[in-house]
C-alpha cells in the first residue's frame, strides 16, 4: 500500500529536487553502472507522489548509488539526478535514521 505525505515533496523542494523534469525516457537507468533498474525514474515518481515509505522502502537502494554522474550527463531534459539522490539521503538519515 502506497501512503501519500505532501510534505516530503515540500521538503526536498526547498532542498532544490528537481524530478519533475524527468519525462521517464529511462535513458538514466540503462547508464547506471550499478544496475539499479528504476533508480531514479521510479524513485522520482515516488517522490512527486508523496509516497514516503516507498521512499523509505529503497533507501538502501539510495545508499547504494555511486554518485558517478553518468545518468545525469546523458539526461535529456538536464534533471540533476546526483543533487537529488543527495537529497533523498539527506532526507532519509533526518527521518528515517532520526540524525540531525
Amino acid at each position: 500500500m502506497i501512503r501519500t505525505d505532501p510534505s516530503l515533496l515540500e521538503e526536498v523542494a526547498d532542498k532544490g529536487f528537481n524530478a519533475q523534469a524527468c519525462f521517464n525516457c529511462g535513458t538514466c537507468t540503462a547508464l547506471c553502472p550499478m544496475g539499479l533498474q528504476w533508480l531514479p525514474r521510479e524513485l522520482f515518481r515516488y517522490v512527486l507522489l508523496g509516497a514516503d515509505n516507498k521512499v523509505r522502502e529503497l533507501s538502501e537502494v539510495i545508499f547504494s548509488c555511486l554518485l558517478c554522474r553518468m545518468c545525469e550527463a546523458q539526461c535529456p531534459r538536464g534533471v540533476r539526478i546526483t543533487h537529488n539522490i543527495r537529497t533523498l539521503r539527506r532526507y532519509l538519515v533526518k527521518h528515517e535514521y532520526r540524525i540531525r
